[in-house]
């Protein structure tokens, strides 16, 4: 997935909104307030960051060299993937969505956007 892809795909999640509060070469991805994506653009090799399950970004971790613990976030539940890497097809599209729904799992039922 390019970057171009990805930030399309953030913004088609329902309630998602494109914010830059580090900046304009920042894209962060909040959902009601709270943060489920963000993209450095200005980067050498693009990339995105996002939530995980602590155990499944341990494992994409060691199984995907293209895929790190999170830059500058919390190592144990954010993860960091290098978008010009090969990874298998669909991968990056679930890795979004899922940070998504972890986002707003953590919001009271009646903010969610979606059941």
């Amino acid at each position: 997935m390019d970057e171009d892809t990805a930030l399309d795909l953030c913004g088609e999640l329902p309630s998602a909104e494109l914010t830059h509060p580090f900046g304009f070469e920042t894209a962060v991805y909040k959902v009601r307030g709270k943060m489920f994506a963000f993209l450095p653009l200005d980067a050498p090799h693009p990339s995105i960051t996002v939530k995980s399950d602590p155990q499944d970004a341990a494992e994409l971790v060691r199984e995907h060299g293209a895929i790190a613990p999170g830059y500058h976030m919390n190592k144990r539940h954010w993860i960091t993937v290098t978008l010009d890497e090969e990874l298998p097809e669909g991968l990056v599209e679930e890795l979004i969505r899922e940070s998504y729904r972890l986002v707003i799992l953590t919001l009271p039922k009646a903010r969610r956007p979606v059941a």
